[in-house]
């Protein structure tokens, strides 16, 4: 039956729904208005220390949370839920849909029991019979065992070698903890070595360690390269004196003058090192090098000095390039050559006092004082070092080295024709003796060793090597033409 318009009016009129009009009454403005007014009624509510459970809530079944028929559903349901998943959850490719519980993440972090929600949800956690899953991502249990199980020495060396993570903490007492060493020496393997030993470092006493060291000579030099590289030289030191091993000790305090870089405090530093208890040969270079370093000192002082002052000719020709401070013993012997060479025996930078005071060989005094007197193209001086008088007074050439060595030593100085044909003529061996002729155009040697054998097609094919009008042609012509000479061919 259909009603009439002023029944279809007052029902309208009568509801909580109103039509849609566009009166004034009824605009968007009068809305907000009262929307404003309701939401100003609940802020009391929520405003206090932003206490979200004040306000009750509600799950979508319509029952408050925290309920003890809404406990009861929700454990149910979760039961339910667990028992048809895997402790992994799957990925859901389904939209995300609202949770069914109401809590909100303030009020189980700030633990609020205000009304009474929070209380009956921690009761429901710690009810026995109630069974909750968390998801959870474990470490395989591989890996896990590692950690933390019960591994025997060689499990834990094995899985040390693997490159897995293992706890050495469980090994407390001294005969795990060397079951543990001797294990990881038989395993050959460095790196486990030293893991081992850091842990040993870390956990023993110095005296109980390093007894245990003393009879375990692989892991005591493993130890000892391990201090050395971290440079715990204290340690290290501590290590040695307990071997009984002083003299290797002495050198390591001797090998810490590399570090001073001031010169004089070096020296002092060397000083110091004579009473240490080295061996007798280690003892000897000890005091070389303290005495050679105490004379470079003085030499260098002296000779910048002579060199500031501009009035010595040999620091003005030659200028000195480096200083000599911390130079080898050669080194030094070479300067003092060089730039001191006619100085008498008595002064600190004479060379014939160097080689006095340092018990340098003849042969290496020779060598150095041939190459610095050549260097300057000092002959006459090159000529003495050979010169050697017998007991009739008579004078000839004698060399500790080689006449070999010798003309490579002036040739590589650039000495003149003349100096190098009188030093290659004193090679022994005929054969190596025209090769070093012809190589360095001594001609006259080669001249006169084919007139020596007769060997007139030999001199033939030199003279074609000759320039035309030269001094050499002459002779060989001369040579050629001599009727008293019996050539062989």
């Amino acid at each position: 039956m259909m009603k009439s318009r002023t029944d279809e009016e007052e029902f309208w009129h009568s509801t909580k729904c109103k039509p849609f009009t566009f009166d004034d009454d009824d605009d968007g403005f009068s809305k907000l208005k009262e929307s404003k007014q309701a939401v100003n009624n609940i802020r009391p509510l929520v405003d206090e220390e932003e206490d979200e459970d004040d306000v009750e809530k509600v799950s979508w079944s319509g029952e408050p949370v925290g309920s003890i028929s809404w406990s009861v559903r929700e454990t149910a349901a979760s039961s339910q839920r667990t028992d048809r998943e895997s402790t992994f959850p799957k990925t859901s490719t389904d939209p995300p849909t609202r949770s069914l519980s109401g809590y909100s993440l303030s009020s189980l972090f700030k633990g609020k029991t205000k009304g009474g929600n929070f209380q009956a949800f921690t009761d429901s956690l710690s009810d026995s019979s109630v069974r909750l899953y968390a998801p959870e991502l474990r470490k395989p249990k591989s890996d896990y065992k590692d950690a933390v199980s019960d591994l025997s020495p060689e499990e834990t060396v094995q899985r040390m070698l693997q490159g897995k993570v293992v706890s050495l903490e469980k090994f407390r007492s001294l005969q795990d903890k060397m079951c543990l060493l001797d294990v990881s020496v038989s395993a050959h393997d460095g790196n486990v070595i030293t893991a081992v030993l850091i842990y040993l470092k870390r956990t023993l006493s110095k005296d109980v360690l390093f007894r245990e060291l003393e009879s375990r000579q692989t892991a005591l030099r493993h130890f000892i390269h391990y201090l050395t590289e971290t440079r715990d030289q204290r340690l290290l030191l501590e290590l040695l004196r307990a071997l009984g091993r002083t003299e290797d000790m002495a050198l390591l305090q001797y090998k810490e003058h590399l570090r001073i870089a001031d010169e004089n405090k070096r020296r002092d530093f060397l000083k110091s090192c004579l009473s240490l208890p080295f061996s007798a040969e280690d003892s000897g270079h000890v005091q070389d090098h303290y005495t050679l370093l105490e004379r470079q000192i003085i030499i260098e002082a002296t000779d910048r000095q002579a060199e500031r002052g501009g009035k010595v000719e040999i620091f003005q020709k030659f200028p000195r390039r480096a200083s000599i401070l911390n130079m080898p013993l050669v080194t030094t012997l070479y300067y003092c050559c060089f730039y001191h060479y006619t100085e008498s025996e008595g002064t600190y930078s004479s060379p014939l006092n160097i080689r006095q005071t340092f018990k340098i060989s003849k042969k290496q005094y020779f060598v150095t004082a041939l190459a610095a007197r050549a260097k300057l193209k000092a002959w006459s001086d090159v000529d003495a070092l050979f010169t050697s008088r017998n007991w009739l007074g008579f004078t000839r050439k004698k060399s500790p080295l080689s006449f070999q060595r010798v003309v490579d030593i002036l040739q590589k100085n650039s000495a003149p024709t003349q100096v190098l044909q009188e030093y290659v003529a004193l090679v022994d061996d005929s054969d190596l003796r025209i090769s070093l002729a012809q190589k360095l155009k001594c001609h006259d040697i080669v001249i006169n060793m084919y007139r020596d054998l007769k060997d007139r097609q030999l001199l033939l094919g030199y003279l074609k090597k000759m320039e035309r009008g030269s001094v050499e042609e002459r002779k060989i012509n001369e040579l050629l033409n001599n009727s008293q000479i019996r050539w062989k061919n």
